[in-house]
């Protein structure tokens, strides 16, 4: 049978088959195969093929991003069984993850619940946050209440610690007491410098998804400042990508481009300046939204529709395919659509998600294959495990969530 082209997947259609994905192929999976019974939490990691790694650590970016998929979901659809896994995250992470002496979070745990690493990871923290507001947004009530306590006291540390008052932003990490620390990098393939793109787009939209639910003073502000943040110093005026790493005075520290990381920028910025609700604000951060998702329509996306990975600014191109970039371009280019009109963004959203479906999701095992040749082919590796500290539910159950949203029009 001749495979069906985006021109040819109508509005309906296409909300039946992201329903289906997010349900039976997302949430489905994690609530069948990663939840930890005999410890607490989840399972740290589950190879490819289905092997769940016993002994794994428990990663504290995991159990955020299970926080916060599992509180959407239960938002959206009044699932009790969505509900059941929101609350055993937030448990794992209020009674293992948290550090009790020092406030925060730690960044890692042994399977048995003692921190592996226990430095303050700002990313870390802000997922955290996002999680608990999304938490907060779906359940109500005094757990409601709690959660947004815990979230405030988070975001108080976050201010208190890892804050630049001179040159604005936030510090990588710091050590397990809050002071500094030279272990900064958030994983083995980032620089170790003090600011990163990654890190203050993740507490931009950890304090967008907070100031949804609580509004105390000084907030506000800080949500304004990270927003012009990102205008001023991280996107590159002369290109419209992302900046990656800096010093503590913004100074680029790389050329690397981050296709997937501008597409999501683009679209997490608009939402930061619609809540706020700024109208000062907003038309600059629309023109800066299309022109990032244009620069990524024009240079990093393939024939098939398929994001690349990363340019290294000069003479190479990663044009393999990871999971999580080809999320953020379906909801990148549909919010580029809604805010230009224009039709070319709406079928590169609809070029995305036939690529996601037939080439990411994984019709056999479930859930999202990691990674794909520039052919879609599967890449078959230890290293890309279906669940681990990095594979978690948020940015494709989040691609969904919002898709079915805006695909209203």
């Amino acid at each position: 049978m001749r495979e069906r082209t985006s021109d040819e997947l109508t509005l309906g259609r296409w909300r039946e088959e992201l329903t289906g994905e997010l349900r039976d192929n997302i949430l489905g999976y994690w609530i069948k195969n990663t939840v930890d019974r005999k410890r607490f939490g989840f399972v740290g990691e589950i190879k490819q093929d289905g092997r769940v790694v016993e002994d794994a650590d428990k990663g504290l970016v995991l159990h955020a991003r299970i926080l916060w998929t599992f509180s959407a979901a239960y938002r959206t659809y009044r699932d009790d069984e969505y509900a059941e896994m929101a609350r055993r995250a937030y448990a794992a992470l209020r009674e293992k993850f948290w550090d009790d002496e020092f406030g925060g979070l730690y960044w890692m745990i042994a399977a048995d619940g003692r921190p592996t690493s226990d430095k303050k990871q700002v990313y870390g923290q802000a997922f955290v946050i996002y999680g608990l507001a999304e938490f907060a947004r779906a359940v109500g009530g005094e757990e409601a209440k709690q959660a947004i306590a815990w979230a405030g006291e988070i975001y108080r540390l976050l201010e208190k610690h890892a804050y630049d008052p001179v040159h604005l932003g936030y510090v990588e990490a710091l050590a397990r007491d809050w002071s500094e620390t030279d272990e900064l990098s958030l994983s083995g393939k980032d620089l170790n410098e003090r600011k990163s793109m990654n890190t203050h787009l993740h507490v931009l939209e950890a304090y967008t998804n907070l100031y949804r639910v609580w509004k105390p003073e000084g907030l506000r502000a800080k949500l304004k400042e990270l927003i012009e943040v990102h205008l001023d110093k991280i996107i590159d005026a002369g290109t419209s990508h992302f900046l990656l790493f800096f010093d503590d005075e913004w100074q680029s520290k790389t050329p690397h481009v981050s296709y997937g990381h501008d597409i999501e920028g683009s679209w997490l910025l608009w939402e930061a300046a619609e809540v706020l609700g700024d109208e000062s604000l907003l038309p600059r951060v629309k023109e800066a939204a299309l022109a990032m998702a244009r620069a990524t329509l024009e240079q990093g996306v393939d024939k098939d529709g398929g994001v690349y990975n990363e340019f290294d600014g000069a003479d190479h191109l990663d044009d393999t395919k990871d999971w999580w970039p080809q999320a953020e371009a379906m909801v990148g280019f549909l919010n580029a659509y809604q805010l230009s009109g224009k039709a070319d963004y709406l079928e590169a959203a609809k070029r995305s998600w036939t690529f996601i479906r037939d080439c990411i999701s994984d019709r056999e095992g479930g859930e999202w294959h990691w990674q794909v040749t520039k052919e879609g082919v599967p890449v078959r590796s230890d290293n890309q495990p279906k669940v681990g500290a990095w594979k978690c539910p948020y940015h494709n159950s989040r691609a969904c969530f919002e898709a079915l949203e805006r695909i209203k029009f």
